[in-house]
């Protein structure tokens, strides 16, 4: 099937891409030339859209690169600013992607 842009929202390209490949927010802005603000917001419609059928939307969550430790119970779509553990910023960014 050929993916013509022109003929998809914005959702549905940004849904596009996550059931191709794991994405992060600032893949998905620069894929779909959108703030990474604007796709956060995105996200959060999809996983709404996505909970009534059977697929749905998973991240793969953040991670301190310093300490390990893993932001699993994070509800928010950006990337959190600082480790509660060992209070570093170096944090890898959250990754999403559509099953």
């Amino acid at each position: 099937m050929p993916e013509d842009s022109g003929d998809k929202t914005l959702r549905q390209r940004m849904m596009t891409l996550l059931k191709a490949e794991e994405c992060g927010v600032r893949d998905i802005s620069q894929a779909l030339h959108i703030s990474e603000k604007e796709v956060a917001d995105h996200l959060t419609h999809i996983r709404r859209s996505l909970a009534a059928g059977p697929q749905s939307l998973e991240i793969r969550p953040a991670e301190c690169l310093a300490c390990g430790f893993v932001f699993k119970d994070r509800r928010r779509f950006s990337r959190p600013g600082r480790c509660p553990r060992c209070r570093q910023t170096r944090i890898s960014m959250p990754r999403y992607y559509i099953c």
